[in-house]
């Protein structure tokens, strides 16, 4: 796993930088989605999670549902289209979950994709995810070292 300016970046995951969501490809065709550690390192501490319901459709770009800190509330944004199959419910109801594990028991929903290969295409993953956060946490002044 990479670390840039203290923020981790695993490389086996897809990235929309410029929206802090990632995305992985689980074995069963789901696609597990949820915030970057750069996202919940700029929130802080987040204290309401609410995922829109499993069975409710999402498009790429759109929110699949908000978050709340003490400074910020905002949408996640989904990475892929498809339909919201899966919450998880340990971070809804532990939304620090989000900031101590964003990669892991913070992920925010699973969606089973209209189309992964193509909309994958268009992410970023490996090097050139890390690349990409490097520059923009460049421009942004951010360091959470």
């Amino acid at each position: 796993m990479a670390t840039v300016r203290g923020c981790n970046i695993p490389e086996d995951r897809f990235y929309w930088v410029e929206k802090h969501a990632w995305a992985i490809l689980e074995a069963d065709g789901l696609v597990k989605i949820g915030i970057t550690d750069v996202a919940q390192n700029l929130a802080k501490g987040i204290v309401n999670a609410t995922p829109k319901e499993a069975g409710r459709p999402v498009k790429k770009g759109k929110s699949a549902g908000t978050l709340e800190s003490g400074k910020w509330v905002g949408p996640v944004t989904s990475p892929v289209t498809g339909e919201i199959v899966e919450v998880n419910a340990a971070m809804t109801s532990n939304p620090s979950l989000i900031n101590s594990d964003p990669y892991g028991e913070g992920w925010f929903v699973k969606v089973k994709p209209e189309n992964w290969d193509a909309e994958s295409a268009e992410l970023l993953t490996g090097e050139a995810a890390i690349a990409a956060y490097q520059k923009f946490m460049e421009e942004q002044n951010l360091n959470f070292e």
